[in-house]
Formats: structure tokens, sequence, C-alpha cells
């Protein structure tokens, strides 16, 4: 593929689908204005995240679109030859799943349902099951969502299966126990980077994080978009604040280097891994 240009979108995102598209499409916009190749919008950018992670209210869930939205085909006209991968709630029957879909102009790429859910988020989704790498214009890519990067084998299944990239989507706020004054002091704030650099250094890989901003009910989003390389170096971030963190790089050639002399891959011992 040679060198591209990633971005990584930190934005608001509410239950009004008219605003949320709107703001969608500004991004798309704004993503083309910077020559990008891949735009990685939040989750829940479709219709929003929960108003309170402790106790949702059943009344008051994001709106549950099917796979075959218009609103998922819309963006992917939007998108043109851009790759763009964004978070829906995505309805199954009587099952909701907090989703993620990449689409370019040719129709949708792949899908990721979140795996690990957090806090009483089980009372408003059901859980996927599969991490999944599949291939686009810019490469091969495997999508997370939100609390799927805590947990180290979500990345490194994808890494496993061929990943350069892996976009984690995520409406991640400030600690909802012990807010601290100001969000680049919250423990959360300091997480959210940890995790980010973590899965891209350990699997020698680049990571592109998007993330909500502004806030939701009692929830406080952290923002920091960023786009960090196959060493755990961030080259591009938004920090709290709204907008786009766009970096250009070679990613074979960036992985490869990564792995010249380490390859973390390569040299995992699986036969040691008890109970894995």
């Amino acid at each position: 593929m040679g060198v591209i240009r990633i971005a990584a979108a930190a934005a608001h995102f509410g239950r009004d689908l008219d605003f949320d598209l709107g703001r969608i499409g500004k991004l798309i916009a704004d993503a083309r204005a910077s020559a990008a190749d891949l735009l990685v919008l939040p989750d829940a950018a479709l219709g929003g995240y929960l108003a309170d992670l402790r106790h949702p209210d059943p009344a008051a869930l994001p709106p549950a679109l099917k796979p075959d939205d218009p609103l998922i085909e819309h963006i992917a006209a939007l998108a043109r030859d851009m790759v763009v991968c964004v978070g829906y709630c995505e309805a199954d029957g009587d099952d909701r799943y907090n989703a993620a879909v990449c689409v370019t102009g040719d129709g949708v790429l792949g899908r990721h349902r979140k795996v690990h859910l957090p806090a009483a988020e089980v009372t408003a989704y059901r859980a996927g099951d599969t991490f999944a790498a599949f291939d686009t214009p810019v490469g091969r890519i495997g999508m997370l969502i939100d609390y799927d990067k805590t947990f180290p084998e979500s990345a490194r299944t994808l890494a496993i299966g061929g990943a350069q990239i892996v976009a984690c989507l995520s409406a991640w706020p400030a600690s909802i126990t012990n807010q601290a004054p100001k969000l680049n002091q919250d423990r959360q704030s300091r997480l959210f980077d940890l995790y980010d650099c973590a899965r891209a250094a350990e699997n020698q890989i680049v990571v592109v994080s998007s993330n909500q901003t502004g806030a939701m009910g009692g929830m406080r989003f952290l923002g920091q978009a960023k786009v960090v390389g196959p060493a755990g170096n961030i080259l591009a971030r938004t920090w709290a604040k709204a907008g786009l963190a766009v970096a250009e790089l070679d990613v074979a050639a960036e992985i490869a280097a990564a792995r010249r002399v380490l390859h973390h891959l390569d040299e995992r011992r699986p036969d040691t891994y008890e109970g894995m």
C-alpha cells in the first residue's frame, strides 16, 4: 500500500440521528480535506452512548439499527474511496449489541460486536463473541470497541489474524467513581492512553484510537483520539478537544522496522501460557 494518511476522530454524538449523521459527514469531509485514506470515528457515533454506566435507563437507550440500515449505507456513500469505521447500536431481533462497521463506497468491509461489557452495560447490550481481522484498501484491519482494549488478548487475537492496523472505537468516560477536577488528571484518562500505547507496542502494530467528547447524562467523555505507531509512539493526537488526529506513515514499513530484531508474535510461547 505504501504511505497512507490515517485520521482518528474525537467528537460528541447524541440521540439525534440527523445531527449525528451531519457531524459524521463533516468529519468525513474534514478527513478528506486532510487527504486521509482511513478515518476511525468514535463508538456510538450513530445514536450516542449510554447516559449512565451503572444504572442504564431501559427507556433511554440508543436507537438500535439493523446491520443494513440506510444510515450505514449513507455513510458508505459519503466515504467514497475512504475507509471509514463507525460505531452504532446494532439490532439483531430482540438483542442489542454495541457494534462497529467498517465501510467504503463499495460497501461493508468488516464488522465487530463489543465482546467485553463493563459495569451494567450487560443490562443494555449482549456481548459479541469474536475478534476478526479483514482486508481493506489500506491494509488488513481489526476493530475493538471501548473496554475490549483493556484486555491484551483482544488486540493480540487481531494481530495474530494478520491485522496491521487496529481501530479502537470508544465512548470512554472519565472515572465515574472518583472524578478528577481536570480531565487530564483523571485515572481513566491515564489508562486510556496507556492501553492505546501498550496494545500497539506489544503487538508491533498501528493503533488508531477514536473517542467521544462532551457529556451524556452523568458521563464526561475524554476525547484523546490518537494514532499510535508500532513502537508505542504517539504520532498524532487531539488531547481532550474535539477534532482529528492525522498521521502519515508507511504502515508495512513501520511494522517491519519494529519487528526487525524483536518479533513479538513469532517469539510467543503459547505452550507455556497455562490456562490460555
